[in-house]
Formats: C-alpha cells, sequence, structure tokens
C-alpha cells in the first residue's frame, strides 16, 4: 500500500518551521522547565514537574509526528502540474455557486494546510471530491450540510 502523504510546496514548508521550532526553541524551553521544577524538591506533589513533563511528552509527539508526515509526504508544487486543465490535487479552483451567484476560489490542499479562512480546502472534503477531475465548464453537485448545492468551474489554475 502507497502510504505517501500529498502535501503542497507551501505545506511542506510550513510543517518543517514548525518543526525546527519545536527542535530549536521547545524543547529546550521543556528541558529548563523540568530542570527548574526538580530543583524544587520533591516531585511526587511537584505540579510544575508534571505539567512540564506532559508539556515534553507533548512536543516530542508532536516532533515524531511532523518528521513521519514530512518522511511519507509527496511534495507537490502546484506551478509544475500539467494537468491540461483538470482538477487535481494543489490546483486552484474558481467557482460560481448556481444558486446564488456567488464565485469563489478554492485551493485543494493535505489535510495538516487545510484552512477555510485562506480559501485552502482539504483533498478529503466533499466539495474536493467532487472537483477532483474535472474541467472548467463542468458543474458539479456538492453535498453540503444544507443539502446539496451545484457549482460551475469557472477557471482551473495551476499556481
Amino acid at each position: 500500500m502507497n502510504n505517501t502523504v500529498p502535501l503542497t510546496k507551501y505545506g511542506a514548508e510550513l510543517l518543517k518551521d514548525e518543526l525546527h521550532q519545536l527542535k530549536t526553541k521547545e524543547r529546550r524551553i521543556v528541558i529548563e522547565a523540568i530542570a527548574e521544577a526538580r530543583s524544587h524538591g520533591d516531585l511526587s506533589e511537584n505540579a510544575e514537574y508534571d505539567a512540564a513533563k506532559e508539556r515534553q511528552a507533548f512536543v516530542e509527539g508532536r516532533i515524531a509526528e511532523l518528521e513521519g508526515k514530512l518522511s511519507s509526504a509527496q511534495i507537490i508544487d502546484p506551478a509544475s502540474l500539467d494537468a491540461e486543465g483538470r482538477v487535481v490535487f494543489a490546483s486552484t479552483v474558481d467557482l460560481e455557486d448556481l444558486e446564488n451567484g456567488l464565485k469563489v476560489t478554492y485551493q485543494i490542499v493535505g489535510m495538516d494546510e487545510a484552512d477555510l479562512k485562506l480559501n485552502k480546502i482539504s483533498v478529503t472534503s466533499p466539495i474536493s471530491r467532487a472537483l477532483i477531475g474535472k474541467y472548467a465548464g463542468d458543474v458539479v453537485e456538492v453535498q453540503a450540510p444544507s443539502g446539496p448545492r451545484e457549482y460551475e468551474i469557472l477557471e482551473v489554475k495551476y499556481i
């Protein structure tokens, strides 16, 4: 089974930045907090020590998670895609809601990068699944929480 995780070039950079921050700063801060708490004596009833050890477990767990994601990532640069106008992972799609005429633009990204405020939607979302493989001019039906919605694909970009 292929266990690669698709990530845009930008998304991979964000994960690398977080990993660097955890390894170079957070790890050191946690170690100092543990040393400080230890210096207060009895560890059996030391809330500071417990909190620092809990934070250390979180930081180390997140480091391992990020390293795992990056090692299995298939990094995709949208600008290098040649999908001949098809909607694919990392493409940016201009849509028009056929019910109300509202236009929206989404980029299809990996789950870790998805952020609706930035118009980045997960490749696993219902709208992404409806769009993948389609072309400009196609009309897709998406099962939204409020019921089915129809969108026309206005343009597919690889930026």
